[in-house]
């Protein structure tokens, strides 16, 4: 029995795989298609052809158009082939000389390229007609229904047509009091109604109890679920209060099923109770939604505030809103049944218009006085998404005080559509941003569920995401509540999936699709290949952390474009055909870019010569410090300051640097001292001889040399110079011979002398006050330092300061 049964699902799915495959072969059907191109062309000519029908006929148009778009592919490889091989012959030569089998050989290739291009070609054509119909149908429904709201019709405020909208309306109540007495009145209607009426009965206190206790039930299970603090309590309270619309519909269904089982509803009550759960529907679901937006606590997850009156009073707007809105089905649906003149449509319409715009005027006032809450100020200083927030909600509310005014007055005018047009939508679309919110928010709780943290202090981008996915989803409900059709939207897709030519190329959504995972699949295999080298591989060699930078970059690079260079094969593109676009990038490069390649050149020249590596003490230009990076564009440096420092890589390449440390962390230091005159340089030299190996970071080999360097103004100068074994810490080990040597020289009586200037003024007695008018010529200060006073100007030589107590001596 199984391998029956085996055998059976195997012959099914050859069966499957078969009419699949046909299916692909099988091209379009031509004639079919010629019958509806021209039904299509005629109901255009015809303008009393209804919408509806001109919406049928672009489905089909439709569906035929991504026939011959697929069909526009058939043979391709095969065409490919066939061109590659006349490409092999080259051009026939002007001169017409040949040989005859090149010349045979050509044109047999081009007769199997011309069999092959057929179908391709006749797709083309079916393709070019096909769209051309599909864009006149979309003008004659644009233009016709830009001329329905822009009709001017009767002026609902016209008291001539309020007699006649009373008399309707009162007949259409009459006709649904007298089908229900006249049901009543049937025996076999009553008798159905009294074998029924056990069910009745108790479908009836069933929905009474759920409509009058349920609602209560579900608020105090929210309400104990908001009072607890653990993460992502938010989830379940948001779950739970969805019972709230659920649970009252649930008993409007039971209540619906109680009314229909009595049989007395005829046709009409039938038609009402088949759409009240729609209407007590849309009562829950806004009052749910304001509830949700505008209710009391929860200010520390609100993106604006609203005082608690201000919540109030936009939940009584709002739940007035629903009111309306269900009126009007209720209108409509009367005058459906009884086919109401547009007089008596518009009559009843307006004040239900009316009171809708009133509301919408209020919600926005509401809107335009929110502020932004503490807790977004406070730990979102600087940032521009809470301040988007509350700019976008003051401009929603600026769009529903605009609406408010300008409906009634269009409708008051005549233009009911064009009142309906703004006044409706614009109720909608505060429908549609009040259900992001919530949305957003239940997102949020999301997030802090899964992951323990706030949504609003945390730096994931989750929460950011999951908003521009939410917004994404709505921008077509937006388009279909302000007129769009359902048809606009699928010639939208139908374009996205056609994708867009380049050259000879066209790229679709599949062929992106196909370039994004084999690029990621390669990016990944190159990621995990540099994370092996650099952790297991590389290690246990020889070559230093240069060099192996170096490795790792390099072998990033050519895996980053093998991986798009596959990708672009593997997605079907063509190269050739984007060489336009390549001299285009080229010129660029040449001109606005050069800057940028030569950046990036350099890079790789420093990682292949390695000329500086990270971790080398460097100076390049006014700038000193550790490489701490080197990328393919800049390299970093950290100065001894610790500020970073980018550096372009073509000043390394192209300009002078100091590598400290290059191979190695051997260094000079030069330490310089001075001693009196008179002092034995001899014992000198000794000290700081010995000063200089007793230093652990100096190396014995070279030993330290003590440079007698000369005969100062001040001083005997002497110099260590020493070859330290880590340069790095050379100003350590100054700051310690510096020390050390003060120690010795002061043992030892060995002075260090300071600078010392004699000043000497020559005509002092310019100096004494008087009326002598020698006290007016110029005094001569002059400066010397071996100059013997003269013998009349002793009482004023011995002006001697050092350079702290006489700064500006030494200049």
């Amino acid at each position: 029995m199984r391998a029956v049964l085996h055998a059976l699902a195997i012959t099914l799915f050859c069966l499957l795989a078969g009419w699949a495959q046909a299916q692909e072969t099988r091209g379009p059907n031509y004639n079919i298609w010629g019958n509806i191109a021209e039904r299509a062309e005629a109901a255009i000519s015809d303008e009393e052809t209804p919408d509806r029908r001109l919406e049928e006929l672009r489905s089909e148009l439709a569906a035929f158009r991504e026939q011959f778009l697929n069909a526009q592919q058939t043979n391709a490889d095969r065409i490919s082939t066939l061109q590659s091989q006349l490409d092999a012959l080259g051009a026939p030569p002007e001169n017409g000389e040949e040989a005859a089998e090149i010349t045979n050989r050509r044109q047999e290739l081009n007769d199997q390229l011309a069999t092959l291009r057929a179908p391709v070609l006749a797709a083309e054509e079916a393709y070019t007609r096909a769209n051309g119909l599909i864009g006149e149908i979309d003008n004659t429904i644009r233009t016709r229904q830009a001329d329905e709201l822009f009709d001017l019709g009767p002026s609902p405020v016209n008291p001539v047509h309020w007699p006649g909208a009373i008399s309707d309306i009162t007949a259409s109540a009459g006709a649904l009091w007298i089908e229900f007495a006249d049901n009543w009145t049937d025996p076999d209607r009553r008798a159905e109604f009294r074998d029924n009426l056990p069910v009745v009965i108790g479908l009836t206190l069933l929905s009474v109890l759920l409509l009058a206790r349920g609602r209560g039930w579900v608020e105090r299970a929210v309400n104990a679920l908001r009072k607890r603090t653990r993460p992502g309590t938010g989830v379940w309270s948001f779950l739970v209060s969805i019972l709230e619309i659920l649970v009252p519909l649930l008993g409007v269904y039971l209540l619906v099923s109680a009314l229909s089982a009595t049989g007395l509803a005829g046709e009409r009550g039938e038609l009402i109770l088949s759409r009240l759960p729609v209407w007590v529907g849309i009562l829950l679901y806004i009052r749910w939604l304001a509830e949700q937006v505008f209710r009391r606590g929860d200010e520390m997850k609100r993106p604006v505030l609203l005082d608690i009156p201000r919540r109030t009073e936009a939940r009584f707007y709002a739940n007035l809103l629903s009111i309306m809105l269900v009126l009007r089905g209720v209108r409509k649906t009367i005058s459906e049944l009884d086919d109401h003149v547009r007089e008596t449509v518009a009559v009843l319409d307006f004040p239900i218009l009316v009171i809708c715009a009133i509301a919408l005027f209020r919600l926005g006032q509401i809107l335009r006085s929110a502020q932004l809450a503490e807790n977004e100020a406070s730990a979102n200083a600087g940032l521009d998404g809470p301040k988007f927030r509350l700019a976008l909600a003051r401009y929603l509310g600026l769009l529903a005080m605009a609406a408010g005014v300008l409906g009634p007055v269009l409708a008051g005018i005549g233009y009911n559509r064009a009142g309906e047009f703004l006044v409706y939508p614009a109720v909608s679309t505060m429908a549609i941003f009040a259900l992001l919110v919530v949305l957003q928010r239940f997102a949020n709780d999301l997030y802090e569920l899964f992951t323990g943290r706030d949504a609003a202090t945390g730096d994931s981008l989750v929460p950011v995401l999951s908003g521009f996915v939410l917004s994404l989803a709505a921008l077509p409900l937006l388009a279909l509540t302000w007129g769009a059709r359902v048809a606009d939207l699928t010639e939208l897709w139908a374009r996205f999936r056609e994708g867009f030519v380049i050259g000879e190329t066209r790229i679709s959504p599949t062929d992106f699709l196909t370039f994004a995972v084999v690029f990621a699949i390669g990016y990944a295999l190159t990621r995990l290949l540099q994370g092996g080298l650099r952790t297991s591989v590389l290690p246990k060699t020889k070559i230093d952390v240069g060099g192996q930078n170096a490795i790792v970059a390099g072998l990033g690079y050519i895996g980053v474009f093998l991986a798009a260079l596959i990708a672009i094969t593997s997605a079907g593109l063509d190269l050739s055909s984007l060489a336009l676009v390549a001299g285009a990038l080229s010129l660029g490069v040449g001109f606005g870019l050069q800057t940028i390649v030569q950046n990036f050149v350099s890079g790789i020249i420093l990682l292949v010569e390695r000329p500086i590596s990270e971790g080398d003490w460097i100076e390049v230009g006014p700038h000193m410090g550790t490489v701490k990076d080197i990328s393919v564009r800049s390299t970093r440096i950290e100065t001894f300051d610790k500020t970073d420092v980018i550096v372009p890589n073509a000043d390394l390449i192209s300009g002078t640097v100091t590598n400290y440390t290059r191979g190695n962390t051997l260094g000079r230091v030069i330490v310089s001292v001075g001693v009196a005159y008179g002092t034995d340089t001899r014992k000198v030299e000794q000290i700081l001889t010995s000063v200089a190996r007793v230093h652990p970071k100096v190396m014995m080999n070279p030993e330290p040399f003590i440079y007698f360097k000369g005969f100062g103004a001040d001083a005997l100068e002497f110099e260590i110079r020493a070859i330290l074994s880590d340069v790095l810490e050379i100003l350590v080990v100054q700051n310690e011979m510096h020390h050390e040597i003060a120690r010795r020289f002061a043992e030892e009586g060995i002075e260090i002398p300071f600078a010392q200037r004699d000043v000497w003024l020559r005509n002092p007695e310019a100096l004494r006050a008087g009326d002598d008018p020698a006290a007016s010529r110029p005094v001569v200060a002059e400066t010397t330092d071996d100059t013997p006073p003269a013998e009349g100007d002793a009482r004023t030589a011995g002006m001697s300061d050092s350079p702290a107590d006489a700064p500006d001596a030494d200049r």
